[in-house]
């Protein structure tokens, strides 16, 4: 009896919403790794005119892209689960935004299905435009809806669209390095190119704006940004993207890939630091008020937590798989 008290009204562990809130930022950014380099090859195959090439940078990522988008379904799922009040926020404070990306995901997952129902030129050309539309609108109105939320910003305010800009340019770097660690050296030594460029911009963006978010306090994070931690992961996001650079001159495609995939996940890591405790700057919420009650999150943590390491392992099973190097008609071990 004592044991379904406790259930009831205690946590399982008294930091339960910490690690829900910690959970959630994980889902977050494991979307912004995975499918960031899907959209990252969608805005790069707007530079190939060769069909050939065209087909060995769908065969690249091919069979894991449908897979990634489960991250934002988990992320919101999770946010639901932990934090209704949250979710119901963005949904409703940032609707047209949440409405424009998924919108641009229909569009960009129509584009490669489509595209193969007829051998038509005009027919593939107006879908590759809507593969590579979607592959740019995505990232820029999800990253764009980021920054309303962190920074309580308006949607054409610096914070939010320099968040979005940064979205895409790091989700190029992602994906310019996952095609070159999957492609022959000639197409990779162009690629790299662009892959040096876009982070470049990224990092030079993120100081932008992270200056702009210290000159007008948006959403009452400076004090956030000053801290040691935020500029610990500032820094070492320049090392990542300087040590990526060299690595990609070098031809260390595979290593070039783990520095750029660092970008994102550091990125996630300044966005939890920024949400954490006001989950939601906008309302003044905190993990604390804006979580659920404990019979709710304890039934939730026996239940899901399972869930979500059974997905963790599929996964790591699924990028086994498809681990090699491709040609542009399959796979090659």
């Amino acid at each position: 009896m004592t044991e379904l008290v406790l259930l009831v009204d205690a946590y399982l562990v008294d930091v339960l919403p910490e690690i829900w809130f910690g959970a959630v930022m994980f889902a977050l950014a494991m979307y912004v790794v995975l499918d960031g380099f899907d959209f990252g090859i969608g805005m790069l195959y707007a530079t190939r005119d060769d069909e050939h090439e065209k087909e060995t940078f769908l065969t690249a990522f091919g069979p894991v892209w449908d897979a990634n988008e489960v991250w934002v379904v988990a992320f919101g799922t999770m946010l639901l689960a932990a934090f209704p009040r949250v979710y119901s926020r963005v949904l409703a404070d940032h609707y047209l935004l949440a409405i424009g990306f998924v919108l641009a995901l229909l569009f960009r997952g129509l584009g490669p299905e489509m595209r193969e129902q007829r051998d038509n030129e005009r027919w593939k050309r107006y879908w590759d435009y809507s593969f590579i539309g979607g592959s740019f609108l995505a990232p820029l109105l999800f990253g764009t809806l980021a920054g309303r939320w962190i920074f309580d910003a308006p949607t054409l305010s610096l914070p939010a669209l320099l968040t979005g800009v940064g979205l895409v340019a790091v989700s190029v770097v992602t994906g310019a390095a996952f095609l070159t660690a999957k492609t022959r050296p000639r197409l990779a030594s162009d690629l790299r190119t662009y892959g040096i460029i876009a982070t470049l911009v990224y990092l030079i963006g993120v100081v932008v704006l992270l200056t702009t978010v210290i000159v007008t306090d948006a959403g009452g994070a400076a004090d956030t940004v000053l801290s040691l931690p935020s500029g610990l992961l500032v820094f070492l996001s320049v090392v990542a993207g300087g040590a990526g650079g060299v690595l990609a001159l070098r031809g260390e495609y595979r290593a070039w890939l783990v520095s750029a995939l660092a970008l994102p996940v550091l990125l996630s890591l300044l966005v939890a630091l920024l949400l954490y405790p006001t989950i939601y700057p906008p309302t003044s919420l905190t993990v604390r008020e804006a979580v659920v009650s404990p019979l709710a999150l304890n039934l939730v943590t026996i239940l899901g937590f399972p869930a979500l390491l059974l997905v963790l392992w599929y996964f790591k099973f699924l990028y086994g798989v498809f681990s090699g190097p491709i040609q542009g008609d399959g796979y090659k071990s």
